[in-house]
């Protein structure tokens, strides 16, 4: 059992985005129970604490660096890759977001867990609809979403993209406070049970319109708030 581990991060990544040693208090202050050696000026600083803890840690550094540009990521290793969720019901992850100035203008980034960006799309598109000089574009990576917003050339509207940004990370904030996701699995189904679930599910849809079902071929997603997608799931077991 290993009561305590060491690892090396490397922060350079971040150094085009961001002030590392504002990056760094930022880490001290989300990762208390880790001890923090000085940052390198390589880039790279130590962190020692417990196993949980420093994964916890690569899981936020792992969302930040989602959110930066694809030219500043660099080369990502496959063992760096964020890890598949597998919990049956689990609390969505939140989002986080930053911003950018380029010579195009003003943008902002925010990073959304999947699951909260296909639901606020479902229950409330108008979120994601660009107006008044402003884009909105995103990119779906597995079990993170990046949402671009960025205005259409004018500088004027800054204010816009800002308001536009903020929206969409208070939407969020509530779904992620809420929201839960349970999945029904077809292991062991026949290809007749697998229709009979899918078609349950679209006859039950009118009925629970809060709850969003995404089919797949191995299983189905429903994400809502616990008390819906329980009535959902034993209506359709039904």
């Amino acid at each position: 059992v290993f009561s305590s581990v060491t690892s090396v991060l490397n922060m350079s990544i971040f150094k085009d985005q961001f002030v590392l040693e504002d990056l760094i208090q930022e880490l001290k202050r989300k990762s208390a129970a880790l001890s923090f050696g000085p940052l390198q000026s390589n880039g790279h600083i130590s962190v020692q604490g417990s196993f949980p803890a420093i994964k916890l840690l690569r899981d936020f550094l792992l969302l930040k660096a989602k959110s930066l540009p694809e030219k500043d990521k660099g080369e990502e290793s496959e063992s760096h890759q964020r890890p598949r969720r597998r919990l049956q019901q689990h609390r969505l992850s939140t989002e986080t977001s930053h911003f950018l100035r380029g010579a195009e203008g003003e943008k902002q980034v925010v990073v959304l867990d999947t699951d909260i960006y296909h639901y606020m799309k479902y229950l409330y598109p108008r979120t994601f609809l660009g107006n008044n000089g402003v884009v909105i574009s995103d990119v779906t990576d597995g079990d993170i979403t990046t949402v671009n917003i960025e205005n259409a050339g004018s500088r004027s509207n800054a204010e816009q993209v800002s308001r536009v940004k903020e929206k969409i990370e208070n939407r969020s904030l509530k779904l992620h406070n809420v929201l839960r996701k349970e999945r029904i699995y077809f292991e062991e189904q026949s290809g007749d049970k697998k229709r009979r679930y899918k078609q349950a599910c679209e006859s039950l849809k009118p009925h629970y319109p809060h709850v969003l079902v995404i089919p797949y071929d191995t299983h189905i997603d429903v994400i809502g708030n616990s008390s819906e997608i329980f009535k959902f799931i034993t209506a359709v077991n039904n």
